[in-house]
């Protein structure tokens, strides 16, 4: 039954944040928000969506480490898992933005949270809105940087169109969806946690964070094999960034997360700080600014060595 839930949870986070995704942008354009706004702004809140309300809803049902631990999973999972992948389908050129905004803010915020926990174990609502206050002038110093003619292409102009009924009706399914399917993939995640004897933040840094990785995960894949520049790495830092932000930001915001597994501080944590220090010796080194095949795969065993040690951590 617990797994029965895990895998309805994920298939109604996805059917939410695509519903979502499409009704905020719909609406933007209602209020004749510019295609470059609503693509770094409106899009990228409404696909963290997911994580927002995992978080959310296992900070307010008694499980903060699966809130805490869903953030630092995909953050891992977004670069060793997602990354690595996509360019071992397609090497990946990177911008110069890469080292000069988006890599230090991304760096920033992950110290800044590791400082907020290991400080007095706990996100405070404080810390939690100078994480997001924090996000939110990263967003204006985007915006601005932007040049008039930078295409999003996230956003289907097809949407400019779109009645106010159906707006209304993707809406509400989109916040059904994601609200039973966050409740249920949590409440799954917690059974089979205690049926196979692992912490609760194991199952969030594992089987949590790769099921709200999963839909980068696909479009990435999908976009590097049909050869589309769109696929950068900022996308994948700034949803880490994101993560950090607004997920964890305005969860704290809501709910305090105390730390109640020693592990993500002791460990997770700095797996998370790991994965993002290489990306510039990995970016830099030997050719410049492009991440080819053969470093998406140092990538990927990278993630694969972080998930046995996981779970195998003791057994040996």
């Amino acid at each position: 039954m617990s797994i029965a839930l895990v895998v309805i949870g994920f298939i109604l986070l996805v059917v939410g944040g695509e519903y979502l995704v499409r009704s905020s942008v719909a609406l933007s354009f209602k209020f004749n928000i510019s295609k470059m706004v609503i693509g770094m702004t409106v899009v990228s809140f409404a696909t963290s969506a997911p994580e927002l309300l995992v978080s959310l809803q296992a900070a307010l049902s008694g499980s903060p480490a699966i809130a805490i631990n869903n953030v630092i999973g995909s953050n891992i999972a977004n670069i060793g898992l997602v990354l690595g992948i996509t360019a071992m389908v397609g090497s990946i050129l990177v911008d110069k933005s890469f080292y000069k905004l988006n890599w230090p803010v991304m760096m920033l915020f992950s110290m800044l949270l590791y400082y907020f926990l290991k400080n007095d174990n706990i996100l405070s609502t404080i810390e939690g809105l100078v994480l997001f206050i924090g996000l939110i002038a990263f967003l204006y110093i985007l915006i601005k940087k932007a040049k008039k003619d930078v295409i999003i292409e996230e956003v289907d102009d097809a949407l400019a169109v779109v009645s106010n009924f159906k707006i209304g009706l993707w809406l509400l399914i989109g916040a059904a969806a994601l609200y039973f399917g966050s409740d249920w993939l949590v409440e799954g995640s917690k059974e089979i946690a205690r049926s196979v004897g692992v912490s609760e933040a194991v199952i969030g840094v594992s089987l949590i964070a790769i099921g709200t990785s999963v839909p980068e995960l696909a479009a990435s894949v999908i976009a590097a094999a049909k050869q589309e520049k769109a696929i950068s790495l900022g996308n994948l830092i700034g949803s880490n960034i994101f993560n950090i932000g607004s997920v964890l930001g305005l969860t704290a915001l809501v709910k305090p997360i105390p730390v109640t597994e020693t592990e993500i501080l002791s460990n997770d944590i700095f797996w998370m700080l790991g994965f993002a220090a290489i990306l510039v010796p990995l970016i830099l080194l030997p050719k410049k600014l492009q991440i080819s095949r053969w470093k998406g795969f140092v990538l990927v065993i990278g993630y694969g060595a972080f998930m046995f040690l996981l779970f195998t951590k003791g057994k040996f």
